[in-house]
């Protein structure tokens, strides 16, 4: 099953908001497989008026953060996952290739490598122009499922 999420469905599934939500829409979604979509970087975004006022671009956290948003509603979307709170517990292999401009369309694709008792093994790719500008391994946690599976 496919799933395309405009923002106002983004905002049921996860518990991100403005100006910290960096998804706009997610164009297809295969619960706990993988989730694409984008985010449209207007000129007036709250980054590039710090990050850097005379050269302003995408900071490198936050473009691996749009990618863990996109990813985690892979899991998000699974079966009573809505809503729930997920966390990023690493970022592995981090790669910024790119500035990421103002008035440019950042397109994410990740997939998720491994999903078992509430911990995910990802992975992401951004795109501007059909080329690679950022990418990242990392690792997502439901805490609320891992608990189950502690020790007492």
């Amino acid at each position: 099953m496919k799933l395309k999420l405009n923002k106002k469905l983004i905002y049921e599934y996860q518990q991100n908001r403005e100006p910290y939500l960096l998804i706009d829409e997610a164009s297809e979604v295969i619960p706990g497989k993988s989730a694409k979509g984008f985010k449209i970087l207007k000129k007036d975004e709250w980054f590039f008026k710090v990050h850097w006022p005379d050269d302003p671009n995408m900071p490198g956290m936050l473009q691996i953060e749009s990618l863990v948003q996109m990813c985690a509603l892979a899991i998000l979307t699974l079966p009573d996952n809505k809503g729930k709170i997920v966390y990023l517990t690493s970022a592995n292999n981090l790669k910024f290739l790119k500035k990421i401009l103002p008035d440019t369309k950042l397109e994410m694709v990740t997939e998720i490598k491994s999903f078992k008792r509430g911990l995910a093994i990802c992975q992401g790719e951004g795109f501007v122009k059909n080329e690679l500008v950022c990418k990242a391994e990392f690792n997502l946690v439901l805490p609320g499922e891992i608990r189950k599976y502690s020790l007492k």
